[in-house]
């Protein structure tokens, strides 16, 4: 004998008649289709993160205190990257005063930044198919704080109570 057994199919190996049992099989089939769906969104999602890290390698946002005075810039990961001080006005401020003016332009930079990561990473946390449906789950306040949830121009009306309260407490003006 040549090593082969007579009636067995020398292309199939060991498992050869397993193997075409299998590759006919329709759950099969129905499990290589979803696991090739769900291999294709997870490149589309890989290739979408990419470009999204890029867009928000390159952003920043500037804000401007309330009373005009001060303006910052933020960057991609909230680092403050500029910080100017308008029309000179600052020179007739109390140290209270330019300080909150300071703290607000910041926060507002700050907040808007991260917003703009919120609804760039969103589309990440949706789903894919023949994921479980609710997604991932962000806690997108404790990761930025909360005033990334309130609406901008309600926190820019606000502003930070305490800090105000500090200017008056001071007696300065």
């Amino acid at each position: 004998m040549s090593g082969i057994e007579k009636g067995k199919d020398p292309g199939r190996g060991a498992h050869g008649e397993a193997d075409a049992i299998v590759s006919a099989n329709p759950f099969t089939e129905s499990l290589n289709a979803r696991l090739a769906e769900t291999l294709s969104a997870l490149e589309s999602v890989t290739a979408g993160m990419a470009r999204a890290k890029e867009e928000l390698s390159r952003a920043t946002h500037v804000a401007r205190s309330r009373d005009r005075t001060v303006e910052a810039t933020a960057g991609p990961q909230g680092q403050l990257l500029e910080l100017r001080f308008l029309d000179n006005k600052y020179r007739t401020m109390s140290s209270t005063e330019l300080a909150a003016s300071v703290v607000e332009a910041v926060s507002l930079a700050r907040d808007a930044m991260a917003r703009q990561v919120m609804s760039t990473m969103d589309p990440f946390t949706q789903p894919l198919p023949g994921m479980p449906a609710e997604g991932m789950n962000i806690d997108w306040a404790d990761l930025f704080g909360k005033s990334v949830l309130e609406d901008p121009g309600t926190a820019a009306r606000m502003g930070n109570p305490r800090l105000r309260d500090e200017i008056d407490e001071d007696g300065e003006e």
